[in-house]
């Protein structure tokens, strides 16, 4: 990706395929680690589970997304600058997954056109990017896509719903109730809607502590 080598993990289900691949955005955080309980849960299923690194995340080399949010912030006192600034970060960002999903679809074990993306918090606006661009996948998964960013960028909110409006591919947005704002399921379910078809977005019940937002979010990462 931009002449750099990234890192990820994948799983593989017994035997040579092609099968079926889950591509999975990891979220905000510097250390995705490698996702094994995900991994068992996706091949069990049949299903080969690639979680690739982006840049400045994990074994992947470059600058740390949020990192370079906080240095942008600091320097600069205009909002609407910083949103916008925030926007681009994330769009750079996707071109990591672009290089990572075409490299998914050269491995001799997968089935190019059996492609599913999905990912949560971070991974989930990654997703909603990614849903946008003509690859092939059949569907998009996103997990509580910007419920951290909701309140404060709304921006952002706009960008990400003109990605679903241009969604090239199904999608079902997942939130849990005590998620830290509703907003990603209300105004990006409410397209989903309007678009119909196999379109859709749900709010499941508390997961975790009820009145713990991380716990919340965190039902993207969750293997039962």
């Amino acid at each position: 990706a931009g002449g750099v080598t990234l890192q990820g993990w994948i799983y593989q289900p017994p035997g040579k395929g092609p099968f079926p691949a889950m591509l999975y955005n990891h979220g905000s955080e510097k250390t995705p680690g490698w996702a094994p309980p995900l991994g068992k849960f996706w091949t069990d299923k049949g299903f080969v589970f690639f979680m690739p690194h982006r840049g400045g995340h994990g074994r992947s080399p470059g600058e740390y997304i949020v990192d370079l949010q906080q240095q942008f912030r600091e320097k600069e006192k205009d909002l609407a600058k910083a949103q916008r600034h925030d926007i681009e970060l994330h769009e750079r960002a996707n071109l990591d997954v672009v290089a990572a999903l075409a490299w998914l679809k050269q491995q001799p074990f997968v089935g190019a056109n059996a492609l599913v993306v999905s990912g949560i918090s971070y991974g989930g606006i990654q997703t909603v990017l990614l849903s946008e661009k003509e690859l092939g996948v059949k569907a998009f998964v996103p997990f509580a896509p910007a419920a951290m960013s909701w309140k404060g960028n709304p921006l952002l909110r706009e960008r990400l719903l003109l990605a679903v409006k241009s969604a090239k591919a199904p999608m079902f947005l997942l939130q849990a109730k005590n998620d830290y704002n509703l907003g990603p399921s209300e105004l990006l379910g409410a397209e989903l809607q309007r678009k119909g078809g196999l379109n859709r977005a749900k709010v499941y019940p508390v997961f975790g502590d009820a009145s713990n937002h991380q716990d919340g979010h965190e039902i993207g990462r969750a293997h039962v």
